[in-house]
């Protein structure tokens, strides 16, 4: 049975504000739990099912604090449409320094006012996949903890660095010969040329593409041609990065 105090605790981080002022976030299903119990990150409560915490008993910690619920009390407690595994609080990171110089070794991602939380926790997913250094969002971006973020991640929140900037100030500031990349209808036809995995991948909103003052950043624009009987009007951004993403480890 969950306590009225915890259940209201719980509930109050579906919101961002309430994140900020908690210092923490949830994590909603069995495998976001269960890679969330295997980071780094620290986490307050477990709500769980009896047949969960028998399962995976020998991966929780000793003394994590421990409450056995029903699935409905899990589906109404957090923002799944159905959860019959747990849920955890987990404490919000710290923001690890960025680098001026990290560019010029890795590849960095960097989004510019990407809105939504399902798209955003799929980017996550990627550069989690390709091995980024980490992730950039500006603050127009989707909030990188919350729940369906979080859930579209499949456990990539807790291994993928994010770091909040102003990227049409930021960008500038990178070291001279950097290279700033993003898509663009009238750039290089990717398919065409050699990319390295080091600089940085700037990908816009999908409905706006790069606000101005991040596209004047950019030291290469970077074009995913049709297909000759293609007659989509667009991508979405995280399909976009996906094959600007593999052209830039492509031969790796």
């Amino acid at each position: 049975m969950v306590s009225k105090a915890l259940g209201k605790y719980v509930q109050s981080l579906h919101q961002k504000k309430y994140r900020q002022r908690h210092g923490a976030f949830l994590v909603e299903g069995g495998k976001n739990v269960l890679e969330l119990l295997s980071s780094d990150l620290e986490t307050e409560q477990l709500l769980a099912t009896a047949e969960f915490a028998t399962q995976n008993r020998a991966q929780l910690p000793a003394r994590l604090p421990l409450t056995l619920v029903s699935e409905t009390e899990l589906t109404q407690l957090g923002t799944l449409a159905n959860n019959t595994t747990a849920l955890a609080v987990a404490r919000l990171p710290a923001e690890a320094p960025l680098p001026l110089t990290l560019p010029e070794s890795q590849l960095l991602l960097a989004l510019d006012e990407v809105r939504d939380p399902g798209n955003l926790g799929t980017l996550l997913r990627l550069a989690d996949w390709y091995g980024l250094a980490g992730v950039v969002l500006s603050p127009g971006c989707a909030d990188a903890f919350a729940p369906k973020t979080v859930s579209a991640t499949m456990g990539a929140f807790a291994r993928v660095p994010v770091w909040e900037r102003d990227l049409a100030a930021w960008l500038p500031t990178l070291p001279a010969g950097t290279g700033i990349f993003g898509a663009d209808l009238e750039g290089d036809n990717v398919h065409r040329v050699q990319l390295q995995p080091r600089g940085v991948l700037v990908m816009g909103s999908e409905s706006h593409g790069l606000t101005p003052g991040v596209a004047a950043a950019l030291t290469r624009r970077l074009h995913i041609p049709r297909g000759a009987a293609g007659r989509a009007e667009s991508l979405n951004v995280a399909i976009s990065a996906a094959i600007l993403l593999d052209n830039f480890f492509r031969g790796q």
